[in-house]
């Protein structure tokens, strides 16, 4: 048996001003409210599904533990949560994780941002 990955998958954006197939793929994401967030399995067509929509998303493995704690919180396969405590970075919400912003892939450091929003 073949266990896979799960990754927590954060709307940071908001969706006005963006591109159809960008909300759509958003939509069938289950993102649809901005702070909103996902667990997904690690699989080729959603990862092309978070690389379509990655300009507008924050994605990672998670902990099991916070996993557990997302999934208490969740309604209809989605957790609402809050802002995050100390905000999302220091360029903020329009640059990439590895240059100091909050969009993209940020490894396990997902947990931490989890964390802070719940």
């Amino acid at each position: 048996m073949i266990i896979m990955a799960e990754i927590a998958v954060l709307l940071v954006r908001g969706l006005i001003n963006t591109r159809p197939e960008i909300r759509e793929t958003l939509h069938r994401l289950r993102l649809t409210k901005k702070n909103s967030c996902v667990v997904v399995q690690d699989k080729p067509e959603i990862i092309g599904m978070i690389n379509k929509v990655k300009d507008q998303i924050t994605w990672g493995e998670v902990k099991a533990d916070v996993a557990a704690a997302l999934k208490k919180r969740m309604t209809d396969n989605v957790a609402h949560l809050n802002s995050p405590r100390k905000g999302f970075g220091r360029k903020g919400i329009k640059f990439q994780f590895k240059t100091g912003g909050a969009l993209g892939n940020r490894g396990d450091k997902i947990n931490d941002l989890l964390e802070r929003m719940m």
